[in-house]
């Protein structure tokens, strides 16, 4: 990669100052708050030059433990609010963060850049493709830094992997395999229910479709559900993806081929928990592979990417080490030779990006046109899953040929809220 990306990421690892003015703070909100969000919340607080002034959930009970969570943050006394609309009203405030479930990734995104904000969004950035493509003209429009969570893109010693491929460590790179292979939870069966008390429902769904109210479509195991979630290539998956494709050097691809289902959970879920793919991007693929209900992983670690190349292969992922969890990547010969590695503890290092690409308005790591990327990559797997059909995309138009049914999956139908996104 080029050489001053890496010089930006290494720049990020240096460590906030101690005190910082509050004048001199970056004001920011959290959209979302059980589970990754509260993750971010402590990430975006240990900086120490940002103020958070807003935490935003609909549901009161995750709302009161931020509270209680936040109460243990020198310095902070953010809000405590069910409706995103007080946040992006406040003037005051020049970034969101947003961790809701999947569906509302572009909706709030969209609103953010129009209400004037700078915007950090988890991955994968969007519901489905078309979506992706519309957060990225909002933030073109109205100027705005949008960062994905895809957090790898601000390691330094993943932009060191990618200059010894560069190099030609591993001589001429081919191909990457990218995985997912961990062991999730079997959720069971539950039927409907009432709403629980404390929880917003109406704006949980947002632009969804309106399914009556079940625990296995709604914290966390929303992932699971189409109508919510992009299953487990959306969710971890894009992080693999993003790698790889990095790595390779490649952007969209032309032919998506394979397929995926359940065949091991007898849930509720009804996104895949098996999936095998293959992007083809004309010279160079990429295989991605998923199994959610294996314990033992591959290439001793649960999710992770491979670059193969005439003269060797890297290995790009997290490894168990006496000194305890490191990332980064090992390289072998063509005789499976360990021949060279770097493995670091990782910092803060994403958070910091964008935080100071808010004050530069210099373009982060994770730009919003690169998540958009990596993301399309987990949507158009998702329609070969769906549909059992291989397609053939054009990158240009964003557009998949000769397929009216696939190609209706691209987007979404919306049902009439404040929040759909228009475009």
């Amino acid at each position: 990669m080029e050489r001053r990306h890496f010089i930006k990421a290494a720049a990020a690892a240096l460590p906030a100052a101690a005190a910082v003015a509050a004048a001199d703070k970056v004001t920011i909100a959290v959209i979302g708050l059980n589970g990754r969000g509260a993750g971010l919340a402590n990430s975006f607080v240990e900086l120490g030059d940002v103020n958070i002034a807003h935490l935003c959930d609909i549901d009161e009970r995750v709302l009161a433990k931020a509270g209680k969570m936040a109460a243990g943050w020198a310095g902070q006394k953010p809000a405590l609010t069910s409706d995103l609309r007080r946040v992006l009203d406040d003037k005051s405030v020049d970034a969101v963060v947003i961790a809701t479930p999947d569906h509302w990734h572009a909706p709030a995104t969209i609103l953010a850049c129009a209400a004037g904000k700078d915007v950090y969004v988890e991955k994968p950035c969007s519901h489905n493709l078309r979506e992706g493509r519309l957060m990225v003209e909002a933030a073109r429009r109205t100027g705005k830094v949008v960062q994905h969570g895809t957090q790898y893109r601000s390691f330094p010693v993943h932009y060191a992997a990618a200059e010894a491929i560069k190099s030609g460590r591993i001589g001429r790179a081919l191909m990457a395999k990218a995985w997912d292979v961990q062991l999730r939870d079997d959720i069971g069966r539950r039927p409907d229910g009432p709403v629980p008390a404390g929880v917003d429902y109406d704006t949980w769904t947002g632009p969804a479709e309106v399914l009556p109210f079940n625990e296995n479509r709604f914290h966390y195991k929303w992932h699971w559900n189409w109508n919510y979630g992009t299953g487990d290539v959306g969710n971890d998956g894009v992080h693999q993806i993003d790698i790889a494709r990095w790595m390779l050097g490649v952007e969209a691809p032309l032919k998506v081929a394979g397929s995926g289902r359940k065949v091991f959970f007898n849930d509720d879920q009804i996104t895949p928990d098996t999936a095998n793919i293959t992007f083809d991007y004309g010279e160079k693929s990429i295989i991605f592979e998923m199994r959610i209900w294996a314990p033992y992983g591959m290439e001793d670690q649960e999710n992770g990417v491979a670059i193969y190349g005439s003269e060797g292969v890297m290995h790009i992922g997290r490894w168990q080490t006496p000194a305890g969890r490191r990332y980064g990547y090992r390289i072998y010969d063509r005789r499976h030779k360990l021949v060279g590695e770097e493995l670091v503890n990782p910092e803060n290092w994403h958070s910091r990006n964008f935080i100071d690409c808010v004050r530069s308005r210099k373009s982060p790591n994770a730009e919003i046109a690169i998540g958009h990327t990596s993301s399309l990559h987990a949507h158009l797997a998702n329609i070969v899953i769906r549909t059992g059909r291989n397609l053939s995309f054009d990158p240009r138009t964003e557009t998949i040929a000769a397929d009216p049914g696939a190609s209706k999956m691209l987007g979404r139908k919306y049902r009439s809220h404040w929040s759909t996104p228009r475009g």
